[in-house]
């Protein structure tokens, strides 16, 4: 992977006592000068809004930085939540890690 690509993988329940932490991650990584940041959500067991929440805020984070986030890996739970808030609109989803190098780092 390119070295401007980097992984952040949340583990567990990504709530509220995880959130401030997983935005932590991500403001490091794009102050890092990170061009493209990938969610992997393999080993993520449940989110809830709060969770929810913080994906929102890394995004705008990302943006502001002219960068890109992605995910990947995500289970039915937070699936349905993200088709249920419309935010399967606003993420760019995939399947898995090797389908998002695929299309995405395939291209660059």
């Amino acid at each position: 992977m390119s070295s401007a690509v980097k992984v952040v993988q949340p583990t567990g329940i990504l709530d509220g006592t995880q959130a401030a932490e997983f935005r932590q991650e991500v403001s490091e990584l794009v102050d890092s000068g990170a061009d493209i940041i990938l969610i992997d959500f393999k080993d993520v067991t449940f989110m809830d809004s709060s969770g929810l929440g913080a994906l929102v805020l890394a995004l705008k984070t990302v943006r502001a930085a002219e960068s890109k986030m992605y995910i990947c890996s995500v289970n039915e739970q937070i699936k349905m939540l993200f088709d249920l808030t419309s935010m399967d609109r606003v993420f760019e989803i995939f399947s898995t890690r090797e389908d998002f190098e695929s299309e995405v780092l395939s291209t660059r």
